[in-house]
C-alpha cells in the first residue's frame, strides 16, 4: 500500500526504516509546514517495503512518500 502526503510541506523527521514492522497508526515520518509538525502514519499494518524521501525533501500533495507491504 502506497502512503501518500496529504500536503505540500518538508520532511523533517523519517522515523521508520525499510523493514520495520509498523501498526495501523504508527507515526513514519514528520513534515513540517507553516511551522507546525504534521506526523504521516501508516494506514494499515505491515512491514516498511519503501522510504521514497529523506529529511530535508519537500514533498507535494499527494506524492508517495512510503510503501507498506
Amino acid at each position: 500500500m502506497e502512503v501518500k502526503a496529504e500536503l505540500v510541506g518538508n520532511v523533517w523527521k523519517v522515523v521508520a526504516s525499510p523493514g520495520d514492522s509498523v501498526e495501523e497508526d504508527d507515526v513514519l515520518m514528520i513534515l513540517e509546514s507553516m511551522k507546525m509538525e504534521i506526523p504521516v502514519t501508516a494506514p494499515v499494518p505491515g512491514s516498511v517495503k519503501e522510504i521514497r524521501v529523506k529529511e530535508g525533501d519537500v514533498v507535494k500533495e499527494g506524492q508517495v512518500v512510503a510503501v507498506i507491504e
